[in-house]
């Protein structure tokens, strides 16, 4: 036995000391390196929850239409019809036309207005449209024993004693049309109508008119204009002013008719005076006051009912207004 472990031993000194044994092998397969996690990103809140939109429409046939015709249709409905306002008479045609003056010897009155719109020179009457109040505070004041319009413009000299008269003849679609040059003409012939006419009282139709000729006749405007009775005296003539309110429905300053009211009446009472007549208990004003804030509410909230439709009005309007004819001239309210 002793001499079997020593021939192990010598066995064992005998192997070369630098073989190194090898691994033992796993079964398997051979590990991977694993890959770096990414670092955890913080979770956003949640927002508002957007609302759903509309549903397409569906056509006849059940199917989603794609817009098109709902698209052709809204374009359909912005076009307007173009309102043939003159019976087929272009503006320049219109405007070749003019206003003939209304006026006689012996007049109470002459109203003034700057120049014909084109509504007023293509009827050829005083004053046409629902928007205008000069035919209305005629009767409203007692001026007039009915309710007239423009159709009854001419027989106003012989049965009320009132006259129109314009400062200028030429027809534009607007004041500002107008000329310095026309505008002084104007002053200057206005001034011979009246010396030559004689009426006893020469009504302006609105601040602008007066102020245009007080510029051409004065050499200034007014540094101040009050309705009523004017200071300013024309040389040679023995003519009264009188300023009113512009009879349009656009007046600013007055946009009822019942707020013009007043100074109608007031128009009456300095003819009497001029006359040396006592004055009439016809039309009585017990007193007179003016609120323009409540005015214009009550002008928004009657002004369909009043422009749209006025008693004895319709059978006048007849070629003119019917058939959604030309309505009231923007800009201009004397006489138009």
């Amino acid at each position: 036995m002793a001499h079997m472990v020593v021939s192990h031993e010598l066995m064992a000194q005998q192997e070369p000391a630098n073989i190194a044994k090898a691994p033992a092998k796993k079964r398997g397969r051979t590990a991977q390196p694993k890959e770096p996690k990414p670092p955890k990103m913080p979770k956003a809140k949640p927002g508002p929850k957007a609302k759903p939109g509309p549903k397409p429409k569906k056509g006849k046939d059940g199917q989603e239409a794609d817009g098109t015709q709902e698209k052709i249709d809204k374009t359909f409905k912005k076009v307007k019809k173009k309102r043939d306002r003159f019976k087929g008479m272009t503006e320049d045609e219109v405007m070749s036309r003019t206003l003939t003056d209304i006026l006689d010897y012996n007049l109470d009155y002459v109203i003034i207005g700057i120049n014909p719109g084109l509504v007023a020179a293509y009827i050829g009457r005083w004053f046409p449209g629902h928007g205008n109040h000069f035919w209305k505070c005629l009767f409203l004041s007692g001026f007039t024993d009915e309710q007239l319009n423009h159709m009854s413009d001419t027989s106003l000299p012989e049965k009320y004693k009132i006259g129109f008269t314009n400062m200028v003849a030429r027809t534009t679609p607007g004041s500002k049309d107008l000329s310095t040059k026309e505008l002084r003409e104007g002053a200057l012939i206005l001034v011979e109508k009246l010396k030559k006419y004689k009426p006893l009282i020469a009504v302006f139709n609105g601040k602008c008119i007066y102020e245009m000729f007080c510029r051409e006749m004065f050499g200034k405007k007014p540094k101040k204009l009050d309705f009523g009775l004017q200071p300013h005296k024309i040389p040679d003539c023995e003519v009264a002013l009188y300023l009113m309110p512009s009879s349009s429905a656009r007046c600013a300053q007055f946009p009822r008719a019942q707020d013009k009211v007043h100074f109608y009446i007031k128009l009456r009472e300095l003819r009497d005076q001029l006359k040396g007549v006592a004055r009439s208990d016809e039309i009585q004003e017990l007193e007179y006051s003016f609120d323009l804030g409540l005015a214009k509410e009550d002008a928004k909230r009657m002004a369909i009912k009043e422009e749209a439709y006025d008693p004895g009005y319709e059978a006048a309007f007849g070629g003119a207004y019917g058939e959604g004819g030309p309505g009231p001239e923007e800009g201009q309210s004397n006489g138009h």
